[in-house]
């Protein structure tokens, strides 16, 4: 769901397949069974819609949006997400759906007391290249999800970063293809391991929130395919996620949730996607195209200008408009999405469940931890020596929490929010608060620290800043930038005269540490002065403890950047949100003339992405430009060297490469492997990655292999993969710039189907 709450406020079971297979049987492999699993769901799926009505049929293709929905059901309905009801006759169950990726939301405590664990912000899963960070993380809400009675999770947000302004950057997983659908489908595999459905979102190109739900995404087939689609495939074929969700904006002219092209030839035919496809919340504009475009659900009908799939539905199957097999696919695909994840059997419980909150916690601060990235440490200021005496904290609330990203996602974590702030502007202002999370980075420090004096100052007044920095052995700088679904930021400066406040603070200490609590990229004028930059991104309900254990070297700092830096604006492909300045001039017009509000809506428009599949680091080494901080880096209070690498070609590319810990403490590193066709002018790929973690001295023997689509082009004509027979670059790299260890290898031509 990405709407969230802005309007409330403005049969029989399945066979098992496996069973005793004699030596001369062939043996399956995954990918056959996997097909297996899908027939038999289906093959079930087809039965019991061959036993329903019309009218029962068509119940279960749109659903229901709680808070405008009283009296239209005789079932309890949770303050949530969504709500579709059962076919009690069939066994057909009662489906609830609660938000979202980052824990069991609920954005301004529309369920009074309910509180549930919050996960870091998705850059920093994605920070941590480590998908089983990512599946632990998804089990985790997967398991409160259905303890609080929910069925399905709108969570397995993979939109690429293609704007670093992006308001909903901070939900997704970054600007590379391979990390992000790697990282989704583990993810959304660790959600429906507790037998609750999850989705994948927001399908396609909803790149930037100005203008979400009339902006037209326009880029080519191939550039599609090699970027963002790619991204959705590698998570759907890791996931197997019960539903996708289509996006609010047009995608090369055709509103995602009615593009036959995007959700019918690609997602079902192509890709064989035997799930459901479900709107966004306030997306669908049609009923006949819709559904024969291959939309198969309306969710939060009352978000929509009409029920398009409620009566107008009926009307257009009585009138074969819509054909009759085509409800029934789109019932079956509903129902086979449930039957695999196993929510049809066993549906979410009738009474809220026990969760192990202090378990739970421990899952978010682990991947808060492996997912802060060191950005700079000049001259070892981190982590904080022993002897310190005098430390003052400064800015950043840091006294009382960590900041969280607002919208849907938003979630009511364990120990409440000790600062929640309304908005009274702005296209987010009715269902996002300014919220923090109750775990703050100065009590962890202190108890991190028992023999320090730790200080602390608001950081509001930069003159008093500076003078307790100066008094003390040690300055750290917490900065923060909020970041929403519904809005863009204008542009990439810390909000709040925040850059003034650490440029003061440097400048009065030498040992300052600079930890930024953001959305995503942010400039950085003063980073020649600070010695030390900590990217702590939005770093969930136990962020104070992690921040506190990763500048205290309790935990050495392993994380690495999944998106760009720029070093200035002008380096991103546009110059800021596609629409902002047209959109606030409507805003103001309509604040001045509220009578003719209606008058100053924003109208569809176009969005050129002209960098196609060369989105981000890509971007940069097209351009020539040299970012601030380059994707894939990150510090760690060790080293690590890479020894005798061995490179093969043929039908892929692959590298053994020796990785050694050179350091004097434990740590874990991301060994990078990039490839590009040898001679030609495209920018390399990333391909293959690996967390490892090492002890002083150890070396490990890893070899990285080179997921296909990486090294092929998307070919129009075939259509399908084709990778081009010849020479090819290799570059065995600790960040996308790194080019110390080069190698090149042949490898064979080959194609491979869409």
């Amino acid at each position: 769901m990405a709407i969230g709450f802005r309007a409330v406020l403005a049969a029989t079971s399945i066979l098992a397949l496996a069973g005793s297979v004699s030596a001369r049987q062939p043996v399956a492999t995954g990918a056959q069974m996997v097909a297996a699993d899908h027939d038999a769901a289906r093959a079930r799926a087809d039965a019991v819609v061959a036993r329903m009505t019309l009218d029962e049929k068509i119940a279960l293709v749109h659903g229901l949006f709680p808070p405008f929905a009283k009296g239209k059901t005789p079932n309890e309905l949770i303050p949530s997400a969504g709500h579709i009801d059962g076919i009690a006759r069939l066994g057909v169950p009662l489906i609830r759906e609660s938000d979202a990726s980052l824990g069991v939301a609920n954005q301004v405590e529309q369920r009074k007391g309910d509180v549930a664990t919050a996960l870091p912000s998705g850059l920093a899963t994605a920070a941590t290249f480590d998908p089983a960070i990512a599946r632990a993380g998804g089990a985790m809400i997967g398991s409160e999800a259905r303890a609080k009675r929910f069925d399905v999770l709108l969570a397995g947000g993979v939109n690429l970063t293609r704007d670093p302004w992006n308001g909903r950057n901070f939900e997704y997983l970054g600007e590379d293809p391979l990390l992000a659908g790697e990282l989704a489908g583990a993810h959304i595999a660790g959600v429906q391991s507790s037998k609750v459905a999850s989705t994948i979102k927001h399908f396609a190109l909803n790149s930037q929130e100005t203008g979400r739900m009339v902006a037209d995404a326009r880029i080519d087939e191939a550039a599609l395919r090699m970027s963002d689609l790619l991204a959705f495939q590698i998570a759907i074929e890791r996931g197997n996620p019960a539903s996708v969700m289509c996006a609010y904006n047009k995608v090369n002219g055709d509103w995602a949730c009615e593009n036959k092209h995007l959700l019918t030839d690609v997602l079902k035919r192509d890709w064989h996607y035997p799930g459901w496809v479900m709107s966004d919340w306030g997306a669908v504009h049609s009923t006949v195209k819709a559904a024969e475009a291959g939309l198969d659900q309306e969710s939060g009908q009352e978000l929509d200008k009409a029920i398009y799939f409620g009566a107008p539905l009926k009307e257009a199957v009585a009138a074969g408009t819509v054909l009759v097999t085509r409800l029934d696919d789109m019932v079956a695909r509903y129902l086979t999405g449930l039957i695999e994840t196993g929510v049809y059997d066993d549906p979410a419980p009738a009474k809220v469940q026990p969760i192990n909150y202090a378990t739970h916690a421990a899952v978010a601060q682990r991947a808060a931890e492996a997912g802060i990235v060191l950005l700079k440490n000049e001259g070892n200021v981190l982590p904080i020596a022993r002897n310190a005496r005098r430390i003052v904290v400064i800015g950043g609330r840091a006294d009382v929490g960590v900041l969280s990203g607002g919208g849907s996602s938003q979630v009511r974590s364990v120990g409440g929010a000790p600062v929640e702030i309304p908005l009274a502007t702005g296209a987010a202002s009715s269902f996002a608060r300014i919220t923090y999370h109750a775990s703050s980075p100065l009590k962890a420090l202190r108890a991190a620290m028992p023999g320090a004096t730790i200080s602390f100052v608001d950081g509001r007044d930069p003159a008093a800043a500076a003078a307790a920095a100066r008094a003390a052995d040690l300055a750290v700088v917490f900065a923060t930038q909020w970041t929403t679904e519904a809005q863009d930021v204008a542009d990439l400066s810390l909000p709040y005269h925040q850059d003034e406040l650490i440029s003061a603070v440097a400048a009065a200490q030498p040992k300052t540490v600079a930890v930024l609590e953001t959305g995503g990229p942010v400039l950085m004028p003063w980073l020649d002065a600070v010695p030390a930059v900590i990217a702590a991104w939005y770093p969930g309900q136990r962020g104070g403890e992690a921040i506190a254990n990763i500048l205290t070297g309790r935990v050495n700092p392993s994380g690495r950047l999944p998106i760009t830096f720029p070093a200035a604006e002008a380096q991103a492909p546009r110059a800021g949100p596609v629409g902002f300045a047209t959109l606030t001039s409507l805003e103001a017009q309509a604040a001045a003339d509220p009578a003719k509000a209606s008058a100053y809506e924003l109208k569809s428009f176009p969005i050129d992405y002209v960098e196609g599949a060369d989105v981000g680091y890509r971007w940069y080494e097209k351009q020539g430009t040299r970012p601030l901080f380059a994707f894939g880096h990150g510090l760690s209070y060790t080293s690590f060297g890479y020894e005798n690498p061995v490179v093969t070609g043929g039908k892929t590319v692959s590298v053994t490469v020796d990785v050694v810990n050179t350091g004097k403490v434990a740590g874990a590193d991301v060994p990078q492997l990039y490839v590009a066709r040898d001679g030609g002018t495209e920018p390399m790929r990333l391909a293959a990655f690996e967390r490892v973690t090492l002890k002083p001295g150890e070396r490990r023997r890893v070899t990285l292999t080179a997921e296909p689509r990486i090294v092929a082009d998307y070919d129009t004509s075939l259509p399908g993969w084709r990778i081009a027979g010849g020479s090819y670059r290799v570059a065995i790299a600790h960040d996308a710039t790194d080019r110390s260890l080069v190698r090149t290898v042949t490898v064979d031509p080959a194609t491979m189907k869409p």
